[in-house]
């Protein structure tokens, strides 16, 4: 299995008008495009290379495995139909590791398949065959809440590191879930931001929009099924304490219990 790394440009099919992707995203930036048609994958590397990224490509989970242990990724674009391990395991395995941000693309646009991948914590997912230039706006849509995130949390005072709230705990700087037991639940990108929301929003009803607004922002893609998706799975995580997300008829969700700001 070969790990590819792309160091100049050749003349492609995806070469595009599109301003190069400003310093403070591409500088910064190494993203792993995991596909194992190497066509996609020189597609997608040299289009993203063009636009000043850093990018490397991987057919299959043992050569992104291989990669991710010799360079640090900021974001992984995921096949989802690879050969062994399939992407959604993939997807599940990087969440579950606090790992690098995820976009997947598959050839199945049904909305089910794009439930299931955001369910898992992607945080975006683009159905085959796309544009090349949709892409790079997800991207660097992904990276600047990337951006956005490790900002708010830089800026933010050690004493509001930690949201309390009915013996749970949700770390901001980890992104991890304390259980009244000192036991750590892990959440996806998707869960992490829509609790973060509602705990910073406590006894207020949030529609659906506002979730995804106050979660992902205005660049986002997602829809209304993701957010109960992503509810459902918390109020599991959650336990006897679920019921503290309330559901409010006709109008979306709210946190109904006190909420305290502590020190980790």
């Amino acid at each position: 299995m070969i790990v590819e790394n792309e160091t100049c440009l050749a003349e492609t099919q995806c070469q595009s008008a599109i301003p190069m992707a400003r310093p403070d995203l591409a500088e910064a930036a190494r993203i792993l495009v995991v596909d194992d048609d190497p066509g996609v994958r020189t597609l997608i590397r040299d289009f993203l290379v063009q636009h000043g990224f850093t990018v490397d490509g991987a057919a299959d989970a043992s050569a992104m495995q291989d990669a991710m242990a010799a360079a640090h990724y900021d974001l992984v674009i995921l096949d989802v139909m690879l050969p062994g391990e399939n992407g959604l395991s993939i997807c599940r395995r990087l969440i579950a590791e606090n790992g690098p941000r995820v976009i997947m693309l598959s050839a199945m646009g049904e909305t089910t398949d794009r439930v299931v991948g955001l369910e898992l914590g992607a945080d975006d997912y683009l159905t085959k065959p796309c544009e090349p230039r949709e892409l790079l706006a997800r991207v660097r849509a992904v990276l600047r809440r990337r951006a956005r995130e490790a900002e708010e949390a830089a800026a933010m005072p050690r004493e509001s590191t930690s949201l309390a709230f009915a013996g749970w705990a949700l770390d901001l700087i980890r992104r991890e879930l304390l259980s009244p037991t000192g036991v750590t639940v892990h959440l996806s990108g998707g869960e992490f931001g829509l609790l973060r929301v509602l705990l910073e929003r406590p006894q207020r009803v949030l529609t659906r929009d506002q979730l995804l607004e106050y979660a992902r922002g205005s660049d986002s893609d997602a829809f209304d099924r993701a957010v109960d998706v992503q509810i459902s799975r918390l109020r599991r995580k959650l336990g006897d304490k679920g019921d503290v997300i309330r559901t409010v008829r006709s109008e979306g969700y709210m946190l109904d219990c006190k909420v305290t700001r502590s020190a980790c």
